[in-house]
C-alpha cells in the first residue's frame, strides 16, 4: 500500500518551498537550522524507518529529534509532513540525475535510455525504500524532478513520437520500476520484521504445499520444473523490464531503431 499523501499538504506552499519562493527566517543570525538540513533529516530518518516499519511512521517529532531541535522549530520552515514529503522526493531524485553529457545529444537508442532510467529508479528505491510508498498520485514537480524528466524526453524526442505518447511511455515504465520495487522492499521488510527468511517461511510450507501438488488437484502444477520459482527480485525486474521494452519496440515499428 503507499502512504496518503497526495492531498495532505498545500501544493501551493509545496510549490513556493521547492522553488525557492517561501520565506526564510532572515534576521538575525544565521539561523542554526536550514530547511536543506530538515530535509536530510528527514531522508535520513525515513530510511532507517522504512526497514521496518515504513513511511507512515515518519514524524516530525522524529526528524526534530535527530537534529537536536525542538519539534515546532520545524514548522518555521516546513508547513507539515505532506510538504515535507514533497522535498523529500525532490531531493533524493536529485541524487540519481547525472552529472556528464547533460548538454549532450544522446547517440544511444532509446532502449538503453529507457534502461538507464529504470535502473536509476530502481537503484533510489532500494536506496530509499520509502520512496515508492508514498503517494505520488498528485504530483509536485520540483526542480529535480523537472529536470529529470526533460532530459529524459529530450532524449527520446527522435523517435519522432509525439509527446502524450512519450509521457505515456515513460509513466508506464515508472509504475512498473515501483510496483516491482514494492513487492521486493515488502519481502525485505517481512524479514527485517519477523527475522525469518524468505527460504526459511516457504521452507515451512513445503510438506503440505508437495502433499498438495502431488494429490493429483493440481496438474499443472506438477508438471512444472524444479527452478521454476527459484529466481530473485532483481531478475523479475530485469525481466519485465525486457518484456515492456519489446511491447514498446512494436508499439514503435520502423521508429524504434
Amino acid at each position: 500500500m503507499t502512504t496518503e499523501h497526495g492531498d495532505r499538504r498545500d501544493p501551493q506552499r509545496s510549490l513556493k518551498l521547492l522553488w525557492g519562493d517561501l520565506a526564510r527566517p532572515a534576521r538575525g543570525r544565521p539561523p542554526a537550522l536550514t530547511l536543506d538540513a530538515i530535509v536530510t533529516a528527514a531522508v535520513a530518518t525515513a530510511d532507517e524507518l522504512a526497514r521496518t516499519e515504513g513511511i507512515e511512521a515518519l514524524t516530525m517529532r522524529a526528524i526534530a529529534k535527530r537534529l537536536g531541535v525542538g519539534t515546532m522549530s520545524l514548522y518555521r520552515y516546513v508547513p507539515g509532513k505532506g510538504e515535507l514529503l514533497d522535498l523529500m522526493i525532490d531531493h533524493v531524485i536529485g541524487e540519481y540525475e547525472p552529472e556528464d553529457e547533460e548538454n549532450e545529444e544522446d547517440e544511444r537508442g532509446w532502449r538503453a535510455v529507457l534502461e538507464a532510467e529504470a535502473h536509476r529508479k530502481w537503484r533510489m528505491c532500494m536506496d530509499h525504500p520509502w520512496y515508492p510508498f508514498v503517494d505520488q498520485s498528485r504530483t509536485i514537480l520540483g526542480p529535480n524532478s523537472l529536470r529529470g524528466l526533460d532530459r529524459v524526453l529530450g532524449r527520446l524526442r527522435p523517435l519522432g513520437v509525439g509527446g502524450r505518447s512519450l509521457m505515456m511511455m515513460v509513466g508506464v515504465q515508472s509504475d512498473y520500476v515501483e510496483g516491482t520495487a514494492r513487492s521486493h522492499l515488502n519481502e525485505r521488510r517481512a524479514v527485517e520484521r519477523t527475522g525469518l527468511s524468505g527460504e526459511d517461511f516457504w521452507a515451512a510450507q513445503a510438506p503440505t504445499l508437495e502433499k498438495a501438488v502431488l494429490s493429483g488437484r493440481f496438474p499443472t502444477m506438477a508438471a512444472l520444473d524444479e527452478n521454476t520459482f527459484d529466481w530473485s527480485y532483481e531478475q523479475l525486474f530485469e525481466f519485465g523490464l525486457g518484456r515492456l521494452h519489446d511491447g514498446f519496440a512494436s508499439y514503435l515499428g520502423d521508429r524504434a531503431g
